[in-house]
């Protein structure tokens, strides 16, 4: 699956099967990993319970698709992608959504506080950051 998945396509989300989105959740859930997240801001990032995360930590071919943790996973991997691309050393692709950042929408909160509130439009917020200082070119 490609890390990043074009979210000025609307129907982009509709074409992406079952198994694309459980490979990207694999590949989420490590990420996560390497972001030192805690259990409750996996669950909030994802959207789901914990029991849930535990389920998917163990087997990740075993999630339950929805359009909701589609949409997740996609902001996810794009925000990482767009990490990678931004910065050359992995300090700052995995220690960025924890530095803190003056800039809107996070108004001194870390990326990680702001889109710890577990809303979707958070995970999309902080990817249009990125994209912004790529140039927005997604």
């Amino acid at each position: 699956m490609q890390a990043a998945i074009n979210h000025s396509h609307p129907a982009t989300l509709a074409a992406i099967d079952d198994h694309d989105v459980r490979t990207g959740l694999k590949v989420v859930l490590q990420i996560l990993q390497k972001w030192q997240c805690s259990e409750a801001e996996k669950t909030a990032l994802l959207g789901i319970k914990r029991s849930t995360l535990h389920k998917y930590q163990d087997d990740p071919h075993s999630a339950r698709i929805t359009p909701d943790l589609t949409e997740r996973v996609s902001y996810i991997l794009n925000i990482h992608n767009a990490l990678r691309l931004l910065f050359s050393n992995p300090e700052n692709v995995y220690g960025f959504v924890r530095m803190t950042n003056n800039s809107p929408p996070f108004n001194g909160l870390s990326p990680m506080q702001f889109m710890q509130s577990g809303r979707c439009a958070s995970l999309y917020e902080v990817f249009r950051h990125l994209d912004g200082l790529r140039g927005g070119q997604w």
